[in-house]
């Protein structure tokens, strides 16, 4: 196994090296594989969601709008982790550069930040056409829905943006080694030269506001909904609203069932491994099925995708 020199001094650190899912040759190769395959699938599926709804006039609608979005947010999200992944794994050094490491630090959680908020919009959107459905074409209009859209993206991606500058400009003493396949803020603060407990807990302030506060509107949203629902008399109009919330609700217990199992869990001996498997599921895993998910239980979504891959 190849050893490296670790510089003990913080104004030698130019980059630090992360350790992904160690193992011997083979298992890197094996790896790089499953990986490269996910990647191309996860792209495949979300971009032929996005397809689907410029090219076929039944999805101009809110939600599929909202949808095209998330797809995209997905591809995006996934793609701020899987390359330097797959790189990873077929490099000796396992090296990423400071800049590459905030870089991605910063995308990741700006991009995880922003798909919080569109589950929150995408389950307000399902509120206003279940329990205002004579009023949610001119509730959720074009303009409103671009204007929450637009809202998400740019909240997203301001809401992490200053703890991270600042913990970019922190000094780094020591072991340069994160035992993640990403540039993850806590291993990152065990690896600053003092700590910073004003730091610490702005940052553990603003990740419990981002999951808490969307996640319990979105319960709330669906505590209206599933209250409407119950009392509509025909149990076909019940399974049709149910039907069109499913979707929705299966990628939201996905996503914060993951990253709530992470951000509550105790520490252990197996933290980092946990850390791993965790974090691979949310920013991976999920992204790869959410598209069989939509198009599985929608049936516009069905024969729009079937038209796409038909083409």
């Amino acid at each position: 196994m190849k050893t490296f020199s670790i510089p003990r001094n913080s104004s030698t650190i130019t980059g630090f090296i992360l350790l992904g899912f160690p193992g011997p040759r083979e298992q890197q190769i094996l790896l790089f594989v499953l990986f490269s395959a996910v990647y191309f699938l996860t792209l495949m599926g979300n971009g032929s969601i996005i397809c689907a709804v410029c090219c076929d006039q039944r999805l101009r609608m809110p939600m599929y709008i909202l949808l095209a979005n998330f797809s995209f947010l997905e591809i995006c999200y996934v793609t701020s982790t899987v390359p330097n992944m797959l790189a990873n794994f077929l490099s000796d050094s396992k090296i990423i550069s400071f800049s590459g490491c905030f870089l991605q630090f910063y995308f990741f959680f700006s991009l995880g930040s922003t798909e919080c908020f569109f589950l929150a919009i995408m389950a307000f959107d399902r509120y206003l056409a279940i329990c205002r459905p004579l009023h949610y074409p001119t509730l959720m209009t074009g303009h409103l829905c671009n204007i929450l859209v637009c809202s998400c993206w740019v909240l997203g991606f301001l809401w992490f943006l200053i703890p991270i500058t600042i913990i970019s400009q922190m000094s780094f003493c020591g072991s340069r080694i994160i035992d993640h396949f990403l540039c993850d803020p806590g291993p990152l603060l065990t690896l600053t030269c003092t700590r910073d407990p004003v730091i610490e807990l702005t940052s553990s302030t603003l990740s419990s506001l981002l999951l808490f506060v969307p996640f319990l509107f979105i319960m709330g949203s669906y505590v209206l909904v599933l209250r409407a629902v119950l009392m509509v008399p025909s149990a076909a109009g019940r399974k049709k609203a149910f039907s069109t919330c499913g979707s929705h609700l299966a990628v939201v217990s996905l996503f914060y069932g993951s990253v709530m199992v992470m951000y509550v869990s105790p520490t252990s001996e197996h933290e980092a491994g946990m850390q791993k498997v965790v974090t691979l599921f949310y920013s991976v895993v999920t992204p790869l099925i959410n598209p069989v998910i939509y198009s599985l239980r929608n049936k516009d979504m069905k024969q729009a995708m079937r038209k796409i891959l038909a083409i």
